[in-house]
């Protein structure tokens, strides 16, 4: 029977003595110390965390001012969107129209993906998590490609506040289903 040797505590372990340590990835923080989101922002995006306040009635958190500076463009309708757990709501694309998505309730997996051949950040892709206990606000310029998942439990409510009217009789909207080939080949991001 093996002994252990409870005097001398270990202070760390050989990597070479631990099975399938080969196999493993560090893990990177996906905040720094000051508390800031490690990721390199695609070329226009915009983000901003929101600070529910709390009082004797419930809650009031601040959806959108322009004294943010998130953009120039007006807000010219404001709709909420649904999207039931576990569900994906991906590509979207526009060629004139600004995103601005507040995450109201739920939580959702945002991901936008860079396919401006003239854009700095071309190839990159961005995910932000948002939800009841982090909310806040995202630009999408046009020209991404963008979606989200509901990776909670319960039906996520987005706001969106788009920077022009929606046109029904052509809307600025291009769609390219998440999980086609299409998709799949055009985008290296896998749901």
């Amino acid at each position: 029977m093996a002994t252990i040797d409870v005097t001398r505590p270990r202070t760390s372990v050989d990597p070479a003595q631990i099975e399938g340590f080969d196999r493993v990835q560090p893990r990177i923080s996906h905040t720094t110390s000051d508390g800031d989101l490690r990721i390199d922002v695609i070329e226009g995006v915009r983000y901003r965390f929101a600070r529910p306040v709390s009082h004797d009635h419930g809650h009031l958190t601040e959806v959108y001012r322009t004294s943010w500076n998130l953009t120039e463009k007006p807000v010219v309708q404001i709709n909420a969107t649904t999207t039931f757990p576990g569900r994906v709501r991906a590509w979207g694309l526009h060629l004139r129209t600004e995103d601005r998505l507040f995450v109201l309730s739920g939580a959702i997996k945002l991901v936008m993906y860079d396919a401006r051949k003239d854009s700095r950040t071309f190839g990159r892709i961005n995910e932000l998590f948002f939800s009841e206990r982090t909310q806040g606000i995202a630009l999408i310029p046009f020209g991404l490609y963008h979606g989200w998942k509901n990776v909670g439990d319960t039906e996520a409510v987005i706001v969106s506040m788009p920077s022009e009217l929606y046109e029904h009789d052509g809307p600025d909207r291009y769609e390219l289903p998440w999980d086609s080939r299409e998709a799949a080949e055009l985008i290296p991001y896998t749901w």
